[in-house]
């Protein structure tokens, strides 16, 4: 067996590092701003169900309706006038406890031919341990159950942890037009951080797979030995928010440990520095490793916060509801409970505003509906539907 393969992290980079900070080299820098600015009467938020149990995420369904995991182990459909159906049948055992449960889920781009939804849970291994895992099914006719489940993907290698399993989907598209291939975010297990600076497992990284859970064949270490060749990108911490932008760019958010929550555009084959480079440090306090928010490379985020907001979902406006926004994106706060809109201009971000604040619970997810509306999802035992309009 050829050794793991592990990227190069010799004393003298670090060394350069930082005698580039010391020698004001051009270095590229991530970008924070000030406090977001209190943006209270921007936006109201209209309830449209009530009574989910810790909802994860929300896809959209043809007639109004929503599909809305609950991390417990559950799926519903929502109807267009709130209503909750029973939970779905045919979906797998999850490992639920702590973050982990039934979490992100998304409808195919050609779900009104084929009924297909991808979703991502906690997967239950031996003993207590457990991993993320991403399947595909198609949502049966009546609406009741899921047909033709496949896994399609399972994090290697398990491991006994309650926290950190990333899981958001993004369906990947070249041109304006899908490829037929899935990005999956995964966290790095919270004990296992120095893996996400190594390719022989899947702690830490961004992945790349086929719908049919094939390896695509212009991944970035694919026919590499030592390194898994479902990888895209590594060195993340917890990937809690996944996009495309408009122009069909990936955009991440990740939490940091105590501050340095960070937004990324991950490139294939790019390490992003977790846990070598990080703006934050250790939830006592304490320094990271040696403290370098620097190294030869390593990705500096586009765009990091600190205090922590413990993102979560994330998405862009297209659309026309919302006058000024368009071109915005949007992320939903966990810690401080609000809704955070950021411009941007010229890739980078220029301003934040901090909206719905008073909603009073955790917010989780959120998305752009086919109807132009933003959507959001509560983390809380009575957690809500909410639909977000200008005021």
């Amino acid at each position: 067996m050829p050794p793991p393969f592990r990227p190069d992290r010799p004393r003298a980079v670090q060394l350069l590092a930082g005698a580039a900070l010391l020698s004001g080299a051009s270095v590229a820098q991530a970008q924070t701003l000030a406090a977001p600015v209190p943006a209270p009467q921007a936006a109201v938020a209209e309830t449209v169900a009530t009574g989910l149990e810790h909802p994860w995420a929300v896809a959209f369904l043809p007639e109004g309706r929503f599909l809305v995991t609950e991390r417990p182990g559950r799926m519903r459909i929502v109807q267009a006038d709130g209503r909750i159906n029973p939970p779905l049948q045919g979906v797998p055992e999850v490992a639920a406890g702590g973050q982990g449960g039934m979490l992100d889920v998304i409808t195919d781009s050609d779900y009104a031919r084929n009924r297909t939804i991808y979703f991502c849970y906690a997967e239950p291994g031996p003993g207590r341990s457990n991993s993320t895992a991403l399947a595909r099914a198609r949502l049966s006719n009546d609406g009741r159950s899921l047909e033709q489940l496949r896994v399609l993907f399972s994090q290697k290698p398990k491991y006994a942890s309650s926290a950190h399993f990333g899981c958001r989907i993004v369906e990947r598209k070249v041109g304006g037009k899908p490829d037929g291939t899935l990005f999956l975010t995964l966290g790095d297990r919270f004990s296992r951080r120095d893996d996400a600076q190594t390719l022989d497992n899947h702690h830490g990284k961004i992945v790349r797979v086929g719908k049919d859970g094939s390896i695509p064949k212009d991944n970035p270490f694919a026919g590499k030995p030592g390194a898994l060749p479902d990888i895209w990108s590594y060195g993340h911490r917890n990937v809690q928010g996944a996009t495309l932008a408009p122009d069909g760019r990936l955009w991440t958010h990740e939490h940091g440990p105590r501050g340095g929550d960070e937004i990324n555009l991950p490139q294939p084959g790019r390490n992003y520095g977790w846990p070598v480079i990080t703006y934050g440090k250790e939830y006592s306090g304490a320094t990271i490793g040696r403290g370098l928010r620097i190294q030869v490379g390593m990705e500096q985020p586009l765009y990091y916060w600190d205090p922590s907001i413990a993102p979560s979902g994330m998405a862009f406006v297209t659309s026309e509801r919302y006058p000024g926004w368009k071109g915005d994106l949007m992320v939903t706060a966990l810690k401080f409970q609000y809704l955070a809109r950021l411009q941007l201009k010229d890739g980078k971000v220029v301003a934040e505003h901090k909206l719905l604040p008073d909603v009073g619970q955790r917010l989780r997810d959120v998305r752009q509906g086919p109807d132009g509306w933003l959507y959001l999802v509560t983390d809380s035992s009575e957690g809500r539907l909410l639909r977000v309009k200008p005021r």
